[in-house]
């Protein structure tokens, strides 16, 4: 008679499929919860369970960047190999973002979705939104932040005057970035035996919050559970029924998440296939396997930066990509390539338009384009950073910025697609920098 032990009887599955269930049981859940009215027990039981996963994500980020980053440029052989790899993915990333945001131009000016939203669902929205003083406020806070400052103000941004007090909230990423940077600049310039004693100390770092990503990823489904059910929980709290409220703004939702797929799923291969050394069809299938487990987590979390653990774990152990390359990419880009988001811009920004029966010359959607483009470079350093992009974008063709009240109410919906693509792209990118690199 065969025996079954403990090991015997445990089943294994990979990560991507335990997020995947944790993701159906969530909605499954959500959904639920929305029919039997049990949003007061989701709010007090189940939400606290994704805060506790979101809030273990962000913790080890700063670490996570500073010690990846760190370690990653002091291996570089020379400055030469820094600036290549610097001005290689700086190219990647302004080419992959003017794509997005050309694709979604053009679907939103192909369909036209903001002719087909009725007039009475566009004159609820407004009023249900700027009527509310913390919406309005919201509004208001985000449009002067950028109205009142100097248009290159995200420079200065990025330069932490204290680096405790940069690392102290996530908000302050770039700033991390920044200071990374710069140390880890100087231990290549310095004597090698001088610096090795603090890069000992970052190695070792880096070696301790990886294996921190282990124990935190073996409670993502738990957590990826109770943030799907949380949001559409949310979501039919705050609209008053979240499904009639998709519905009235279901094109330009529709055009949104088709554009997001067109760029996951069809441009970024043949990004590849232009940039990417020794590129095949083949390689097409390791790729999105390797990167699946982190799409999930990008869609559940609306958070490149919390993603970003696993998005390196995916990165440098399935895609075999290096260290040193992953560690100055995949921070850079969780930082100031949102492809995802920067397409959303697009659509947004057209679909305002068009609600508002204004049509937009060419030249202003090569302003748009323009705009949509450094706006990704400068967001991060905001709250908020999608809607002050947006906001950025209005402004550039002379648009009212409360307009933004139309798409309030999917934008949380939007948030977790675009959010994937951002990771994809991060993901795409540090694999092609990663094909043009020699040695180890």
């Amino acid at each position: 008679m065969p025996t079954f032990g403990t090991n015997n009887m445990r089943l294994k599955l990979p990560l991507y499929q335990k997020i995947l269930i944790g993701m159906l049981l969530g909605v499954a859940y959500g959904w639920l919860s929305i029919q039997q009215e049990w949003q007061f027990f989701t709010f007090n039981y189940i939400q606290p369970l994704g805060d506790v996963f979101m809030r273990l994500l962000q913790l080890i980020a700063v670490p996570l960047v500073i010690a990846s980053l760190v370690t990653g440029l002091a291996q570089m052989k020379d400055i030469a190999s820094l600036g290549r790899m610097g001005i290689r993915s700086l190219i990647l990333f302004l080419t992959t973002t003017s794509l997005a945001v050309a694709i979604g131009l053009g679907i939103a000016n192909l369909v036209k979705p903001g002719e087909q939203l009725p007039s009475q669902v566009r004159t609820q929205l407004q009023e249900s939104y700027t009527t509310s003083e913390a919406g309005n406020g919201q509004l208001l806070t985000r449009q002067q932040q950028v109205e009142n400052q100097p248009a290159l103000q995200f420079i200065t941004d990025s330069v932490p005057k204290n680096i405790f007090g940069a690392a102290s909230d996530n908000g302050n990423m770039l700033q991390v970035i920044t200071f990374a940077l710069l140390l880890g600049l100087s231990l290549v310039l310095i004597p090698a035996e001088q610096g090795k004693p603090l890069l000992n100390f970052f190695e070792s770092l880096n070696a301790v919050v990886l294996k921190m990503v282990d124990l935190i990823m073996s409670v993502a489904p738990l957590g990826v559970a109770a943030l799907m059910a949380s949001v559409l929980s949310n979501l039919a709290a705050k609209s008053g029924g979240a499904v009639e409220l998709l519905l009235a703004l279901g094109t330009y939702a529709l055009c949104v998440i088709a554009g997001i797929l067109i760029l996951m799923f069809l441009v970024n291969p043949l990004v590849m296939f232009v940039f990417a050394k020794k590129f095949k069809f083949a390689d097409l299938k390791q790729f999105y396997s390797a990167v699946f487990p982190a799409q999930l987590l990008a869609f559940s979390t609306s958070s490149s930066a919390a993603t970003l653990p696993l998005t390196f774990e995916r990165v440098e152990q399935h895609l075999k990509v290096r260290p040193r390359v992953a560690g100055f990419v995949l921070p850079l880009g969780a930082t100031i390539n949102m492809d995802g988001t920067s397409l959303y811009q697009g659509v947004a920004a057209v679909f305002i338009a068009q609600a508002f029966g204004l049509d937009l010359s060419f030249s202003e959607q090569l302003t748009l384009l323009l705009t949509s483009v450094l706006a990704s470079i400068g967001s991060a350093a905001v709250p908020g950073a999608g809607m002050v992009m947006l906001v950025i974008v209005l402004k550039s063709i002379g648009m009212d910025a409360a307009g933004i009240a139309l798409i309030i109410a999917p934008d949380r919906l939007l948030d977790m697609f675009r959010t994937s693509a951002n990771v994809t792209s991060d993901c795409m990118i540090s694999y092609i920098v990663n094909s043009h690199e020699t040695g180890d």
